[in-house]
């Protein structure tokens, strides 16, 4: 991390308490180098076991970002990153979107399949960011699960975990029979941002405005 991300993840650590005067071992590990063990695990994909020996041992690092999971601080890390960006903590417009992935030989076949469209034999990855690339809710399916059937399980998770989220933006994948769900159920105008015919590759999609949702949400909410 820079010193400026740390800036804004060590005050939301917990004190440990044997400089609280509390009792206890002093601990062995710099908080920050924890932090950075579990971002290159993130941003690698890589196991728990496969962290580099620069890094803490990987057995410490998984016992602290599992206290601090159990603890809700993973969450309030997410929703300080917002602030310190000018936004509020929590999100209200999200972006989802799916990715097909080769599986290794050691996937059992019941939980892999063959993605049509991408020519891919294995597993997909369907995620919910918010604007800022933020992760808010993931699943793994086998690759054959269309990006739609997999859709309606992830937006029910974002109105659970996240409902102030009343707009997501998808692509092509989610067109059919999935907006008017979304929007009469849960109250999130689900706006499909499709590709022209002749792009090829990796291409930034545009985004329009979207209606406003149908409430169907008490006052308390």
């Amino acid at each position: 991390m820079t010193d400026a991300e740390w800036a804004v993840v060590r005050d939301a650590l917990p004190m440990p308490g044997w400089l609280e005067g509390r009792g206890g071992q002093s601990e062995g590990y710099c908080h920050r180098q924890m932090v950075d063990a579990v971002r290159y695990v993130v941003a690698g994909g890589i196991t728990w076991r496969s962290m580099p020996a620069d890094f803490p041992a990987w057995d410490r690092v998984y016992a602290f970002f599992r206290r601090w999971r159990n603890k809700g601080l993973v969450g309030e890390f997410h929703d300080r990153v917002r602030e310190a960006a000018g936004r509020d903590g929590e999100p209200t417009a999200g972006i989802i979107d799916a990715q097909s992935v080769k599986a290794a030989a050691s996937v059992p076949a019941a939980s892999r399949g063959f993605d049509g469209g991408k020519k891919v034999n294995g597993r997909k990855r369907h995620i919910v960011v918010d604007t800022l690339g933020l992760l808010l809710t993931v699943m793994v399916t086998a690759a054959s699960v269309p990006d739609r059937d997999a859709a309606r399980t992830l937006l029910a998770r974002i109105r659970e975990r996240h409902w102030h989220i009343t707009l997501v933006w998808a692509d092509g994948g989610c067109t059919g029979r999935l907006v008017d769900p979304a929007r009469d159920v849960l109250s999130i105008a689900l706006t499909v941002i499709k590709r022209s015919d002749d792009t090829m590759g990796f291409t930034v999609l545009p985004t329009r405005p979207a209606p406003t949702p149908r409430r169907r949400w008490s006052a308390g909410r």
